[in-house]
């Protein structure tokens, strides 16, 4: 009984670290966290998180649009720059160029994920193909008309499975659960030794005590 009492703590603590990590992960159609910045003239906004439908949604490939809003004291004859934050990880883009560019932007954003963890993401700029250019003309007038504001930026989200085998990192798990389970079990093989042993000694000493006692009164 001594012993459960002393592993129950360990076994509620892995219980909870185990419904921590699942609470954690995301499920395929949740809505992943995006905050954005921008940089004009040596200056740099601060962080503006992103309304649900302008974010990504886990494991599922989409393209939304994207609201610019004009930065306060941006003059049209500047360069303007983005960058992206993206997930409960806070995993951050380098700062992407937007306007002063010569074709209408688009946004490529590869999310890498594994499971229900997103793993890492890169974005880069690209030109809007001409399919979109006819499909998003609206986009494309906002973009040729410097006084034209909200400007929109057209999204691709594309999701990625991280599926390759990390084999160091998994001797490393090994290796690290096996020395875990190793300590756990050579504790508990000397806490049951040493409850035998007490156990042993203590019949013995009254037996011996007895036979003491006997050989005296004879």
């Amino acid at each position: 009984m001594a012993v459960s009492r002393r592993f129950t703590p360990l076994l509620l603590l892995l219980l909870l670290g185990f419904i921590w990590d699942c609470a954690l992960a995301y499920q395929t159609g949740d809505a992943v966290p995006v905050a954005r910045r921008g940089q004009f003239h040596g200056q740099t906004t601060s962080w503006t998180d992103q309304l649900g439908r302008h974010c990504p949604h886990f494991g599922v490939d989409t393209e939304v649009v994207m609201p610019l809003p004009k930065p306060v004291g941006f003059t049209e004859s500047e360069s303007y720059k983005v960058s992206f934050q993206f997930g409960k990880e806070k995993y951050l883009t380098p700062w992407l160029l937007v306007i002063g560019r010569k074709q209408v932007p688009m946004l490529e954003v590869t999310l890498r994920h594994s499971g229900g963890d997103l793993e890492g993401v890169t974005a880069k700029i690209v030109p809007m193909p001409e399919n979109y250019l006819k499909e998003h003309d609206s986009i494309r007038q906002k973009f040729a008309d410097p006084e034209d504001w909200p400007k929109h930026i057209l999204v691709h989200y594309i999701w990625v499975e991280k599926s390759e085998i990390d084999v160091v990192g998994g001797l490393y798990v090994l290796f690290f659960s096996g020395n875990i389970l190793f300590v756990i079990t050579a504790i508990y093989i000397l806490q049951s030794s040493k409850e035998k042993l007490s156990r042993f000694l203590n019949e013995n000493v009254v037996q011996t005590s007895m036979v003491g006692e006997v050989s005296k009164a004879d």
